[in-house]
Protein backbone atom coordinates (compact mmCIF):
# COMPACT_ATOMS: atom_id res chain seq x y z
CA UNK A 1 0.00 0.00 0.00
CA UNK A 2 1.47 3.35 -1.02
CA UNK A 3 1.60 6.36 1.28
CA UNK A 4 -1.37 8.10 -0.39
CA UNK A 5 -3.65 5.06 -0.01
CA UNK A 6 -2.63 4.65 3.64
CA UNK A 7 -3.35 8.31 4.34
CA UNK A 8 -6.78 8.07 2.66
CA UNK A 9 -7.66 5.04 4.76
CA UNK A 10 -6.66 6.83 7.97
CA UNK A 11 -8.79 9.83 6.98
CA UNK A 12 -11.71 7.57 6.13
CA UNK A 13 -11.64 6.00 9.58
CA UNK A 14 -11.42 9.40 11.24
CA UNK A 15 -14.30 10.75 9.16
CA UNK A 16 -16.53 7.79 10.04
CA UNK A 17 -15.61 8.14 13.71
CA UNK A 18 -16.51 11.84 13.66
CA UNK A 19 -19.77 11.12 11.84
CA UNK A 20 -20.79 8.60 14.50
CA UNK A 21 -19.81 11.03 17.26
CA UNK A 22 -22.08 13.69 15.77
CA UNK A 23 -25.01 11.28 15.61
CA UNK A 24 -24.43 10.08 19.18
CA UNK A 25 -24.22 13.65 20.47
CA UNK A 26 -27.47 14.62 18.77
CA UNK A 27 -29.22 11.44 19.95
CA UNK A 28 -28.24 12.33 23.52
CA UNK A 29 -29.53 15.86 23.03
CA UNK A 30 -32.88 14.62 21.75
CA UNK A 31 -33.08 12.07 24.58
CA UNK A 32 -32.68 14.88 27.11
CA UNK A 33 -35.52 16.74 25.40
CA UNK A 34 -38.05 14.33 26.91
CA UNK A 35 -38.12 16.40 30.10
CA UNK A 36 -39.53 19.32 28.07
CA UNK A 37 -42.76 17.41 27.42
CA UNK A 38 -44.36 18.65 30.62
CA UNK A 39 -47.24 20.88 31.71
CA UNK A 40 -45.66 23.79 29.85
CA UNK A 41 -45.77 21.79 26.63
CA UNK A 42 -49.44 20.95 27.23
CA UNK A 43 -50.23 24.62 27.92
CA UNK A 44 -48.45 25.64 24.71
CA UNK A 45 -50.61 23.20 22.73
CA UNK A 46 -53.75 24.48 24.48
CA UNK A 47 -52.80 28.07 23.69
CA UNK A 48 -52.38 27.24 20.00
CA UNK A 49 -55.58 25.18 19.86
CA UNK A 50 -57.55 28.12 21.26
CA UNK A 51 -55.90 30.57 18.86
CA UNK A 52 -58.48 32.33 16.67
CA UNK A 53 -55.80 33.54 14.25
CA UNK A 54 -52.63 31.89 13.07
CA UNK A 55 -49.37 30.69 14.52
CA UNK A 56 -46.56 33.07 13.58
CA UNK A 57 -43.09 31.54 13.87
CA UNK A 58 -40.04 33.81 14.08
CA UNK A 59 -36.32 33.13 14.28
CA UNK A 60 -32.98 34.42 13.00
CA UNK A 61 -30.22 32.57 11.19
CA UNK A 62 -30.26 28.81 11.67
CA UNK A 63 -33.16 29.19 14.12
CA UNK A 64 -35.00 30.91 11.31
CA UNK A 65 -34.50 27.92 9.02
CA UNK A 66 -35.81 25.62 11.75
CA UNK A 67 -38.71 27.99 12.40
CA UNK A 68 -39.61 27.98 8.73
CA UNK A 69 -39.77 24.19 8.77
CA UNK A 70 -41.89 24.16 11.94
CA UNK A 71 -44.35 26.61 10.40
CA UNK A 72 -44.55 24.52 7.23
CA UNK A 73 -45.14 21.32 9.21
CA UNK A 74 -47.88 22.92 11.26
CA UNK A 75 -49.57 24.40 8.19
CA UNK A 76 -49.67 21.00 6.48
CA UNK A 77 -51.05 19.21 9.54
CA UNK A 78 -54.05 21.38 10.36
CA UNK A 79 -52.54 24.29 12.30
CA UNK A 80 -52.57 27.50 10.19
CA UNK A 81 -49.06 28.89 10.51
CA UNK A 82 -46.50 30.98 8.65
CA UNK A 83 -42.95 32.23 9.18
CA UNK A 84 -41.96 35.86 9.62
CA UNK A 85 -38.33 36.99 9.52
CA UNK A 86 -37.81 39.10 12.68
CA UNK A 87 -35.48 41.48 10.82
CA UNK A 88 -38.17 42.15 8.22
CA UNK A 89 -40.78 42.39 10.98
CA UNK A 90 -39.11 45.55 12.26
CA UNK A 91 -39.47 47.07 8.81
CA UNK A 92 -43.13 46.54 8.13
CA UNK A 93 -43.87 42.82 8.39
CA UNK A 94 -45.18 43.23 11.94
CA UNK A 95 -48.40 44.23 10.21
CA UNK A 96 -48.84 40.53 9.41
CA UNK A 97 -49.27 39.75 13.12
CA UNK A 98 -52.64 40.37 14.79
CA UNK A 99 -53.86 40.15 18.41
CA UNK A 100 -55.65 36.91 17.53
CA UNK A 101 -52.38 35.18 16.61
CA UNK A 102 -49.88 33.23 18.67
CA UNK A 103 -46.15 33.79 18.19
CA UNK A 104 -43.53 31.04 18.53
CA UNK A 105 -40.08 32.62 18.85
CA UNK A 106 -36.93 30.53 18.42
CA UNK A 107 -33.54 31.59 19.75
CA UNK A 108 -30.95 29.28 21.26
CA UNK A 109 -29.38 32.08 23.28
CA UNK A 110 -32.67 33.79 24.00
CA UNK A 111 -30.92 37.09 23.37
CA UNK A 112 -31.35 37.56 19.62
CA UNK A 113 -31.56 41.34 19.12
CA UNK A 114 -33.95 41.22 16.16
CA UNK A 115 -36.45 39.25 18.25
CA UNK A 116 -36.02 41.26 21.44
CA UNK A 117 -36.64 44.45 19.44
CA UNK A 118 -40.15 43.43 18.48
CA UNK A 119 -41.20 41.99 21.86
CA UNK A 120 -42.55 45.36 23.14
CA UNK A 121 -44.76 45.63 20.05
CA UNK A 122 -46.08 42.11 20.56
CA UNK A 123 -46.78 42.95 24.20
CA UNK A 124 -48.64 46.10 23.19
CA UNK A 125 -50.78 44.05 20.81
CA UNK A 126 -51.35 41.46 23.58
CA UNK A 127 -50.11 38.69 21.30
CA UNK A 128 -49.34 35.57 23.38
CA UNK A 129 -45.82 34.26 22.84
CA UNK A 130 -44.22 30.83 23.18
CA UNK A 131 -40.44 30.74 23.24
CA UNK A 132 -38.15 27.87 22.32
CA UNK A 133 -34.74 28.66 23.78
CA UNK A 134 -31.65 26.99 25.16
CA UNK A 135 -31.51 29.19 28.29
CA UNK A 136 -34.34 29.34 30.79
CA UNK A 137 -32.94 32.58 32.29
CA UNK A 138 -32.67 34.44 28.99
CA UNK A 139 -34.59 37.62 28.16
CA UNK A 140 -36.78 35.86 25.59
CA UNK A 141 -37.62 33.01 27.98
CA UNK A 142 -38.54 35.47 30.71
CA UNK A 143 -40.71 37.64 28.47
CA UNK A 144 -42.58 34.73 26.89
CA UNK A 145 -45.91 33.54 28.20
CA UNK A 146 -44.69 29.96 27.90
CA UNK A 147 -41.05 28.90 27.55
CA UNK A 148 -40.16 25.50 26.11
CA UNK A 149 -36.62 24.63 27.05
CA UNK A 150 -34.52 23.22 24.20
CA UNK A 151 -31.07 23.53 25.70
CA UNK A 152 -28.25 21.12 24.92
CA UNK A 153 -25.10 20.23 26.84
CA UNK A 154 -22.96 20.65 23.75
CA UNK A 155 -23.15 21.15 20.03
CA UNK A 156 -22.18 18.26 17.78
CA UNK A 157 -19.76 20.59 16.03
CA UNK A 158 -16.25 19.73 17.36
CA UNK A 159 -15.53 23.46 17.55
CA UNK A 160 -18.65 24.01 19.61
CA UNK A 161 -19.63 26.85 17.28
CA UNK A 162 -21.98 25.70 14.48
CA UNK A 163 -25.59 25.18 15.63
CA UNK A 164 -26.08 21.43 15.31
CA UNK A 165 -27.50 19.69 18.36
CA UNK A 166 -29.43 22.82 19.30
CA UNK A 167 -31.15 23.11 15.92
CA UNK A 168 -31.94 19.40 15.89
CA UNK A 169 -33.57 19.63 19.30
CA UNK A 170 -35.58 22.70 18.31
CA UNK A 171 -36.83 20.94 15.19
CA UNK A 172 -37.82 17.82 17.14
CA UNK A 173 -39.68 19.97 19.66
CA UNK A 174 -41.48 21.73 16.82
CA UNK A 175 -42.46 18.37 15.35
CA UNK A 176 -43.76 17.29 18.75
CA UNK A 177 -45.96 20.38 18.90
CA UNK A 178 -47.26 19.90 15.36
CA UNK A 179 -48.11 16.22 15.83
CA UNK A 180 -49.72 16.76 19.25
CA UNK A 181 -51.88 19.48 17.69
CA UNK A 182 -52.68 17.24 14.72
CA UNK A 183 -54.02 14.57 17.04
CA UNK A 184 -55.91 17.04 19.22
CA UNK A 185 -57.67 18.46 16.15
CA UNK A 186 -58.64 15.01 14.88
CA UNK A 187 -56.72 15.69 11.69
CA UNK A 188 -57.14 12.82 9.21
CA UNK A 189 -55.29 11.38 6.21
CA UNK A 190 -57.86 12.96 3.92
CA UNK A 191 -57.32 16.36 5.58
CA UNK A 192 -53.59 15.95 4.98
CA UNK A 193 -54.15 15.04 1.34
CA UNK A 194 -56.33 18.11 0.79
CA UNK A 195 -53.33 20.29 1.59
CA UNK A 196 -51.06 18.19 -0.67
CA UNK A 197 -53.16 17.71 -3.82
CA UNK A 198 -50.24 18.11 -6.21
CA UNK A 199 -48.07 15.33 -4.83
CA UNK A 200 -48.22 11.57 -5.03
CA UNK A 201 -49.59 11.50 -1.49
CA UNK A 202 -52.58 13.58 -2.54
CA UNK A 203 -53.21 11.36 -5.52
CA UNK A 204 -52.95 8.27 -3.38
CA UNK A 205 -55.36 9.55 -0.76
CA UNK A 206 -57.86 11.52 -2.81
CA UNK A 207 -58.36 9.53 -6.01
CA UNK A 208 -61.46 7.38 -6.07
CA UNK A 209 -62.07 4.23 -8.06
CA UNK A 210 -64.38 6.19 -10.38
CA UNK A 211 -61.45 8.46 -11.28
CA UNK A 212 -59.35 5.64 -12.72
CA UNK A 213 -61.77 2.94 -13.89
CA UNK A 214 -62.68 2.17 -17.49
CA UNK A 215 -66.36 2.65 -18.29
CA UNK A 216 -68.97 2.06 -20.99
CA UNK A 217 -67.46 0.58 -24.18
CA UNK A 218 -64.03 0.27 -22.53
CA UNK A 219 -65.28 -2.31 -20.03
CA UNK A 220 -64.21 -5.86 -20.94
CA UNK A 221 -67.37 -7.97 -20.62
CA UNK A 222 -68.94 -11.02 -22.24
CA UNK A 223 -72.22 -12.87 -21.80
CA UNK A 224 -72.27 -16.09 -19.83
CA UNK A 225 -73.20 -18.08 -22.96
CA UNK A 226 -70.32 -16.71 -25.04
CA UNK A 227 -67.44 -19.00 -25.87
CA UNK A 228 -63.99 -18.82 -24.34
CA UNK A 229 -62.75 -17.68 -27.75
CA UNK A 230 -65.13 -14.71 -27.63
CA UNK A 231 -63.83 -13.84 -24.18
CA UNK A 232 -60.20 -13.96 -25.34
CA UNK A 233 -60.97 -11.60 -28.20
CA UNK A 234 -62.55 -9.11 -25.78
CA UNK A 235 -59.61 -9.40 -23.39
CA UNK A 236 -57.19 -8.70 -26.23
CA UNK A 237 -59.20 -5.72 -27.46
CA UNK A 238 -59.69 -4.05 -24.06
CA UNK A 239 -56.18 -4.75 -22.80
CA UNK A 240 -56.91 -5.11 -19.09
CA UNK A 241 -55.84 -8.72 -18.79
CA UNK A 242 -59.33 -9.89 -17.86
CA UNK A 243 -63.01 -9.75 -18.69
CA UNK A 244 -66.17 -9.77 -16.62
CA UNK A 245 -68.88 -12.31 -17.31
CA UNK A 246 -72.45 -11.02 -16.98
CA UNK A 247 -76.04 -12.13 -17.49
CA UNK A 248 -78.72 -10.30 -19.47
CA UNK A 249 -79.15 -7.75 -16.65
CA UNK A 250 -75.40 -6.98 -16.31
CA UNK A 251 -75.20 -8.87 -13.03
CA UNK A 252 -71.64 -10.12 -12.57
CA UNK A 253 -71.39 -13.88 -12.60
CA UNK A 254 -67.61 -14.16 -12.63
CA UNK A 255 -64.32 -13.04 -14.09
CA UNK A 256 -61.80 -14.55 -16.48
CA UNK A 257 -58.17 -13.44 -16.35
CA UNK A 258 -54.82 -14.11 -17.99
CA UNK A 259 -54.09 -16.41 -15.06
CA UNK A 260 -57.30 -18.34 -15.70
CA UNK A 261 -56.23 -18.74 -19.34
CA UNK A 262 -52.95 -20.37 -18.33
CA UNK A 263 -54.81 -22.77 -16.05
CA UNK A 264 -57.32 -23.53 -18.82
CA UNK A 265 -54.58 -24.38 -21.31
CA UNK A 266 -53.09 -26.83 -18.82
CA UNK A 267 -56.39 -28.73 -18.93
CA UNK A 268 -56.39 -29.05 -22.75
CA UNK A 269 -59.78 -27.35 -23.04
CA UNK A 270 -60.93 -26.40 -26.54
CA UNK A 271 -61.05 -22.58 -26.50
CA UNK A 272 -63.33 -22.56 -29.57
CA UNK A 273 -66.08 -24.70 -28.06
CA UNK A 274 -65.87 -24.18 -24.32
CA UNK A 275 -68.38 -21.73 -22.82
CA UNK A 276 -66.88 -18.98 -20.68
CA UNK A 277 -69.31 -19.74 -17.83
CA UNK A 278 -67.75 -23.19 -17.49
CA UNK A 279 -64.17 -21.92 -17.01
CA UNK A 280 -64.66 -18.53 -15.33
CA UNK A 281 -63.78 -17.75 -11.72
CA UNK A 282 -67.02 -17.36 -9.76
CA UNK A 283 -67.54 -15.16 -6.69
CA UNK A 284 -64.85 -12.75 -7.86
CA UNK A 285 -63.74 -9.73 -5.88
CA UNK A 286 -65.45 -6.46 -6.85
CA UNK A 287 -65.34 -2.89 -5.60
CA UNK A 288 -67.49 0.25 -5.66
CA UNK A 289 -66.77 3.41 -7.62
CA UNK A 290 -67.05 5.75 -4.61
CA UNK A 291 -64.29 4.01 -2.66
CA UNK A 292 -60.78 5.41 -2.55
CA UNK A 293 -58.40 3.90 -5.09
CA UNK A 294 -55.98 3.31 -2.22
CA UNK A 295 -58.56 1.06 -0.54
CA UNK A 296 -59.01 -0.93 -3.74
CA UNK A 297 -55.23 -1.27 -4.04
CA UNK A 298 -55.02 -2.68 -0.52
CA UNK A 299 -57.70 -5.25 -1.28
CA UNK A 300 -55.97 -6.25 -4.52
CA UNK A 301 -52.68 -6.73 -2.70
CA UNK A 302 -54.31 -8.75 0.06
CA UNK A 303 -56.03 -11.04 -2.46
CA UNK A 304 -53.04 -11.15 -4.82
CA UNK A 305 -55.04 -10.02 -7.85
CA UNK A 306 -54.05 -7.51 -10.52
CA UNK A 307 -57.46 -6.34 -11.77
CA UNK A 308 -60.95 -5.65 -10.42
CA UNK A 309 -64.48 -5.16 -11.67
CA UNK A 310 -66.52 -2.23 -10.36
CA UNK A 311 -70.19 -2.55 -9.46
CA UNK A 312 -72.95 -0.10 -8.56
CA UNK A 313 -75.23 -0.26 -5.51
CA UNK A 314 -77.25 -2.98 -7.26
CA UNK A 315 -74.10 -5.02 -7.97
CA UNK A 316 -74.30 -4.39 -11.71
CA UNK A 317 -71.11 -3.97 -13.73
CA UNK A 318 -70.17 -0.30 -14.26
CA UNK A 319 -66.39 -0.31 -14.61
CA UNK A 320 -63.06 -2.12 -14.55
CA UNK A 321 -59.42 -1.32 -13.86
CA UNK A 322 -56.09 -3.03 -13.31
CA UNK A 323 -52.80 -2.43 -11.57
CA UNK A 324 -51.45 -0.48 -14.54
CA UNK A 325 -54.26 2.05 -14.12
CA UNK A 326 -53.26 2.50 -10.47
CA UNK A 327 -49.62 2.93 -11.47
CA UNK A 328 -50.46 5.55 -14.09
CA UNK A 329 -52.53 7.48 -11.54
CA UNK A 330 -49.66 7.46 -9.03
CA UNK A 331 -51.62 5.47 -6.46
CA UNK A 332 -48.97 2.73 -6.31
Amino acid sequence: MNQTSSQNQINSKQIKKLGLAVIETEISAVEALKSTINDGFAKACELILNCEGRVVVIGMGKSGHIGNKIAATMASTGTPAFFVHPGEASHGDLGMITPKDVVIALSNSGETNEILTIIPILKRLSVPMISITGRADSTLSTEADIDLHAGVEKEACPLGLAPTSSTTVALVLGDALAVALLDARGFTEEDFALSHPGGSLGRRLLLHVKDIMHTDSEIPQVHENDTLRDALLVMTEKGLGMTGIVDDNLNILGIYTDGDLRRTLDKNIDVHKALIKDVMTKNCKTTKSHLLAAEALTEMQQNKISAMLVVDKNDKLVGAFNMHDLLRAGVV
